[in-house]
């Protein structure tokens, strides 16, 4: 990523992760009472919902509102008057996270490893796989103060059943005084269900667009995408659950993709479109829009096309959450999101050209639409999906391919 930490006199780097569940002897983790494996491969062979997490964890702790965490709870310590650039990742399975620091703001200048337009903000939301760096000014009363991340929850409000798991870390200022009883509580962190906070959080995100960081915003728009993310059923399959972009549920290979690529397993259909067009966002839709086909489409570009994906979140299922979805080799610029269907007649008049934030990763809204768009200047197999594991491991994914370009130098090399 672009380094712009050595500007600073007194930085540091401070780690803050919310990580991956298979490296809990480094303290890198999700916490699950029982066996990850095991439960993912239970539930896989049942078709039903993957394990719901125990805990969320900061630098390989729950912190102190976790009793087995108390006295392991993950300590920052900070000089009065510095500041400090923050590199805050979520590496979680299957939760998008809030964040907030007591009584101190938080300057985004980062995110995805690309600079952005700084703002100031009393929390984060941050999606699995993504970055965001900021700057942290240490400037309060010496004390303790609560670091505290949860969970974004964007589904129904009677769905109860989420991690509601509040980590914890305190930032510690060095210093000589008199220890709190308990360090102070952040007043602004968002709640589990609070939708506005991150449509609000999403809209602040500018790119720096200058003379030293220009934006190109692709305007000669080759290959229009508008792409459904929905929850689904496989009614035929004992109820089994599913997940589908355009109504395909991603069907893995027998190989890895890139072999697949050279082998032909594939078929190149996957659709510009959904194959019907109905309401996406109302409640109680029909039990024909619940089941997906299972195969493997891909999307397949020529080398240099200027692509724009409308990704539209539906409410199939009553179950519209939102969806953070990643493509693999690529930056795109997010120029448009909003609530609701997608209107391209109205809607595409609101896009950003000027200064869209560069990011690889973006969350669809709840029951809403994001438009990215981005220039096929890389050749290669792709993965697209969504970064949350359950959806992903239920279908929500595909393969873009970018043709080569002509020369070796736009071009993927040979297979051995």
């Amino acid at each position: 990523m672009h380094e712009i930490w050595y500007i600073l006199e007194h930085s540091q780097w401070v780690h803050i992760y919310a990580p991956l569940p298979f490296v809990l002897n480094e303290g890198n983790g999700s916490w699950y009472i029982d066996d990850y494996q095991e439960l993912v491969d239970d539930d896989l062979a049942e078709g039903t919902d993957l394990p719901t997490s125990d805990a969320y964890t900061i630098n390989g702790q729950p912190g102190d509102f976790c009793p087995c965490s108390n006295e392991s709870t993950y300590r920052w310590y900070v000089d009065f008057g510095k500041t400090y650039h923050v590199r805050i990742v979520n590496a979680d399975m299957n939760a998008e996270l809030f964040l907030a620091i007591a009584s101190h703001n938080l300057v985004v200048v980062g995110m995805d490893g690309g600079y952005v337009k700084p703002f100031v903000t009393d929390y984060i939301m941050i999606s699995p796989g993504q970055t965001i760096d900021v700057l942290l000014v240490a400037n309060q009363s010496l004390g303790h103060y609560y670091i505290v991340a949860r969970q974004y929850y964007s589904g129904k409000l009677l769905y109860t059943e989420f991690d509601k798991t509040n980590a914890s870390a305190i930032l510690q200022y060095r210093g000589s005084y008199a220890p709190p009883e308990e360090p102070e509580l952040p007043v602004h962190l968002p709640s589990y269900y609070d939708i506005d906070a991150q449509i609000q959080f999403t809209r602040k995100l500018r790119s720096l667009a200058s003379v030293d960081h220009p934006v190109d915003v692709p305007l000669d728009i080759s290959t229009r995408m508008y792409v459904t993310a929905s929850i689904n059923i496989f009614w035929y399959a004992s109820e089994r659950m599913g997940s589908s972009l355009n109504n395909i549920s991603w069907v893995n290979p027998h190989t890895d993709v890139l072999s697949a690529y050279y082998s032909g397993f594939y078929t190149t259909d996957f659709p510009d479109q959904p194959p019907t067009f109905f309401n996406f966002t109302a409640d109680d839709l029909l039990v024909n829009t619940t089941e997906p086909i299972q195969g493997t489409k891909v999307k397949v570009l020529n080398y240099g096309e200027e692509v724009e994906m409308v990704y539209q979140g539906t409410n199939i299922l009553n179950a519209s959450v939102a969806h953070p979805m990643h493509l693999h080799g690529y930056t795109f610029y997010v120029v448009g999101v909003g609530g609701g269907n997608y209107n391209p007649e109205t809607d595409r008049k609101t896009f950003n050209l000027i200064d869209p934030p560069r990011l690889n990763t973006i969350s669809i809204p709840r029951s809403g639409w994001v438009a990215v768009r981005f220039k096929a200047t890389n050749p290669g197999v792709w993965l697209w999906h969504c970064h949350l594991e359950r959806h992903f491991t239920w279908g929500m994914n595909t393969v873009l391919i970018v043709k080569d370009g002509g020369t070796p130098e736009t071009s993927l090399k040979a297979p051995p």
